[in-house]
Formats: structure tokens, sequence, C-alpha cells
């Protein structure tokens, strides 16, 4: 970049550790700061390979380039000296390099340092969202900003035309075969359950699978690949690549390529249940006003079924106890990697009951102010 450039208002920074998630979360994030705001961003990068599955445009060779209106580095060994940005964003405890800490601390006024924490529905995040911490030597402060779905917290990522354009890819016959011709498919039998399917590896699938076969009702899985899944090329027998069709029984299962993120939004939209994992998609699965079932990202000590167990406690507030009862032990059992196919019955009998309170939780959280709009306040603030 020329030596006259302006001074970018963002620098944001992503490793790439959680299987796409990451960079999910920091590529709509970086998108919507200059596409709603018009402000100059930023993206530091560590792998750029996994990055291109959500962005075919990008080229991993170049150390810099320009995407959708963002600035886009190669974050490796080779860290040039720059101008670090009004506000600088360290994305889910990724620590920046200590060349570019040392030169925030030269600036006055020093950026605003964030660190963008990971999404939690757990009690303690209200209290720590928003805390400072000093820096051990230089006269810098770094503040944590918690993403979460309560007021008190900093919200959840949400484009503004988001729900207006879910709605007229609903309402339109058009758009919807678009999608599917988009990919080389034919149109689902009326009557079929569609299913979206993005997981870690997990040996329930195939029971899930095995469910599907002898199901009274079709059911077409729309599953991305490459996230390969061994429990469907098994049932396959055979290697498996993107555009393929497996049948078994009552079962079709469409392997889907990676997409960029407004086209695996429309999946989402148009499925009667998403299976997702991690954080971005899960978010999205929400916005979405469609039942779905979650594969929380596993760790060592068990923490994430905590994480697990709070959001059931928020999303099933005010649901009928048998229902909350049907959704925990189902959620528990997937992530736990068992589903009896009775639990797999009842969940789908009770869907179009989850379909209504997935719409209704949608409403209710499009009444608070989305994480974009939160952490532009949080950071003016602190200017």
């Amino acid at each position: 970049m020329p030596a006259t450039a302006p001074r970018p208002d963002w620098d944001v920074f992503c490793k790439v550790v959680d299987n796409l998630g990451d960079i999910g979360v920091c590529w709509r994030l970086a998108r919507q700061m200059a596409a709603e705001y018009a402000l100059r961003v930023r993206l530091w990068v560590d792998d750029l390979d996994s990055f291109r599955l959500l962005c075919p445009q990008l080229d991993p060779s170049l150390l810099i380039q320009r995407l959708q209106g963002v600035e886009v580095r190669r974050w490796d060994g080779r860290f040039l000296p720059v101008t670090p940005a009004r506000s600088v964003l360290e994305t889910f405890a990724c620590r920046i390099p200590d060349a570019f800490v040392e030169q925030m601390a030269q600036l006055t006024p020093p950026p605003v340092w964030i660190n963008l924490d990971y999404l939690s529905a757990e009690g303690w995040v209200a209290r720590f969202h928003g805390q400072p911490s000093p820096h051990p030597y230089l006269p810098l402060v770094k503040y944590f900003f918690f993403p979460g779905f309560t007021a008190d917290t900093g919200g959840l990522l949400r484009e503004q035309d988001l729900r207006a354009g879910r709605g007229e890819f609903i309402a339109s016959a058009d758009l919807q075969c678009e999608w599917w011709r988009q990919f080389g498919f034919a149109l689902p039998l009326p009557g079929t359950l569609l299913i979206s399917l993005f997981a870690y590896d997990n040996p329930a699938i195939s029971d899930l699978l095995q469910a599907w076969e002898v199901s009274d009702r079709p059911v077409c899985c729309l599953a991305p690949w490459p996230c390969r899944l061994p429990a469907i090329e098994a049932r396959a027998g055979r290697p498996l690549r993107a555009g393929d069709i497996v049948r078994c029984g009552a079962l079709e299962i469409r392997l889907l390529p990676f997409v960029e993120q407004s086209r695996y939004d429309r999946m989402l939209w148009l499925c009667d249940l998403n299976f997702v994992r991690g954080e971005d998609s899960f978010v999205r699965a929400q916005w979405a006003g469609r039942p779905l079932v979650w594969q929380i990202y596993p760790q060592a000590d068990g923490a994430h079924l905590v994480k697990l167990d709070a959001f059931l406690r928020l999303y099933c507030a005010v649901l009928p106890q048998t229902t909350v009862a049907l959704l925990r032990q189902f959620w528990q059992a997937w992530n736990a990697g068992r589903v009896e196919r009775a639990l797999w019955t009842r969940l789908a009998a009770g869907l179009p009951g989850l379909h209504e309170h997935a719409m209704r939780w949608d409403k209710e959280l499009a009444l608070q102010d989305d994480l974009l709009s939160r952490l532009l306040r949080f950071s003016s603030s602190k200017l």
C-alpha cells in the first residue's frame, strides 16, 4: 500500500483454529464494517488457504489484496511494519504480534484495543463483558468484548438487511429454484424433509443416516463438502466429492461444495432442520428461524457441555417441559456421539412446534442491537 494511504479505522486479526468458525466470524464482521459503515478495514489472516473456502475470489499467494471493500493481509512471519488502525480487534485471544503492540503504544492517543471473545450464554459473560486489562508494562489497555444473547453482552452478528433478505428468499420460488440450479441439483420432491448437516466427525451421524433411510417421509440431507464425514462415505461405499448424490432407502444425501457465506445462509433458510457446529454457523442458524441442533466445539475438560446447557436454558425458557426435555436429550446425545432412532423419531414429530419457537426466538433476538453496532459504540466511548 502507498505510504500516503489513509490510516485504517480498524485492524482485525484472525487465526484460523476452529475449522473455519473463526474466519467465518471475522470475514462477516469485516465486510459488514465496510459495507454498512464505510469503514476502512484491514483484516489479517494466518491461513489464506482455509479462508479461500469461504471466499473463492481470494488469492492465497498474495500478501495484500482487496476484497469486497476489505483489505486482506496475510499474517505470517514476514510481518511488515504498519501504522495501527484507530481500533484494533484481536479475535478469540489470537495474540497479535508484539511488534504491532509496541507500535500501538507509540501512538497518541493509542488505538482502542479490544479482544473479541468466543460466544457463550453462561451467566459470567455479562460480568466480564467490557472489562479492561492493562498491559503489564506498556501504556495500553485491552478490553474484553463478549458476544451474547442478552442486552448486557456484546450481542450477535447480524447485517442490517439479513432478515429482510431471508423473507424475500423464502417468499420467492424463483430465488429458491435458482439456488438449487447453481449446484446442478433438481428441486426435492414435495413433502421431502430437508436437513442440512454441517458437523464435526461424529459417530452419531451413522445413527441418523440409518434412521433417515427407513423414514416414512423422504429425507434430503445437504452436506457441505470437502468437510469429509467418514460415515457418509461408508454409506456410499466409495470416495465422494462435491456434486455427488447418495441414495439409501428414503434418504438422499446431496454433497455441496463449500460456498460463499450468503449461499450457505440460503441453505439454512431452505431447510426444515439445520445441524450446525462451532460458532458462525450456530449463530446463522438462529437467524434462519428454523429448528437447529448444535454440535459445540469439543473441549477435553468438558467445558463445552457447560456452554451447551447454558444456551439451552436460555433457548428453552418459554417452552413446555416435555419439549425442553426432548431438546436437551437430543442435543446432549448428538454431542455425546450416540442418537437412538426413537429419539430422532420424537424430534422429527416435534419439528412444526420447534419451527414456531425458532421464529419467536429470532424475533426476540432481533429486538436487540447487533454485535457490530455495540462494538462501534463501545470503541467510540474509549477513543
